[in-house]
């Protein structure tokens, strides 16, 4: 074990202000830092002048540096920096390959603490005022991710996402959201279930699309939606006039 630590710390979902307290401590006391595309730059501007700051995130789906890459630059860090940040927009443990990098550290001796952040499901849905759960109307919530690998068909359980009474979150779903809408029906969800698509969400630069599930895709395309957009789909979605909320 080295006397080197590294903390994988969550980000949060965009708005840099809903990054913890704990988070941001480490940052600025930060000797290197390693982040991704979606770290604010609000955030990266409270890293020390003096420490290491490299740059591994994604863009058009692809890592500027592989993650088998990334694994290996962290456990190097480790050994040249006693205190390493590994920031991650959300948290790093919610289909941010997190404990890929853990498992990586760990094996090579280096001690890691993980600091959870506020995905983006729950940051950006809260954000807006709309609820992921809600008696009577959703008694459950599930999270799945779109990405699989580039040219990777989805292969996810259709039918047990289908629940009308389950809310479902799709990450990093915007690809693949004609495939998500159209299996989603085949498997029996109602065609017209209510359905959000958020870019952006939590910062200043947020946008909303609602409609059906049928009717979500073309809505996207046509309103040209940017990445990240996070899609929602479920009853919860039209909640927003008893909760006073303007979405479109």
């Amino acid at each position: 074990m080295t006397d080197s630590i590294v903390y994988l710390v969550g980000a949060g979902p965009g708005d840099p202000e809903l990054m913890t307290l704990k988070g941001m401590r480490l940052v600025r006391q930060a000797e290197a830092v390693v982040y991704d595309r979606l770290v604010s730059d609000e955030i990266l501007a409270e890293i020390p002048k003096d420490a290491a700051r490299i740059y591994v995130g994604k863009q058009g789906g692809t890592h500027s540096i592989p993650q088998a890459e990334i694994n290996a630059l962290l456990v190097d860090l480790a050994g040249q920096y006693s205190n390493v940040v590994r920031l991650k927009g959300g948290d790093p443990f919610v289909f941010g390959r997190g404990a890929e990098e853990a498992m990586a550290l760990v094996a090579a001796g280096v001690e890691v603490e993980v600091v959870p952040g506020i995905t983006a499901a729950t940051g950006i849905m809260s954000g807006i005022g709309l609820p992921l759960t809600h008696r009577g109307v959703a008694n459950g919530v599930r999270f799945v991710t779109a990405q699989c690998g580039k040219n990777v068909p989805l292969e996810l359980n259709w039918d047990s996402l289908a629940d009308p009474a389950t809310t479902l979150v799709v990450y990093m779903g915007l690809a693949k959201l004609p495939e998500i809408s159209s299996k989603l029906i085949a498997a029996g969800m109602p065609a017209d279930q209510p359905s959000l698509a958020i870019s952006q969400g939590t910062t200043d630069r947020e946008r909303i699309c609602r409609t059906s599930l049928k009717d979500l895709p073309k809505l996207v395309k046509d309103k040209a939606l940017e990445p990240p957009v996070l899609i929602v789909i479920g009853q919860v979605a039209n909640l927003s006039e008893d909760l006073g909320i303007t979405l479109d």
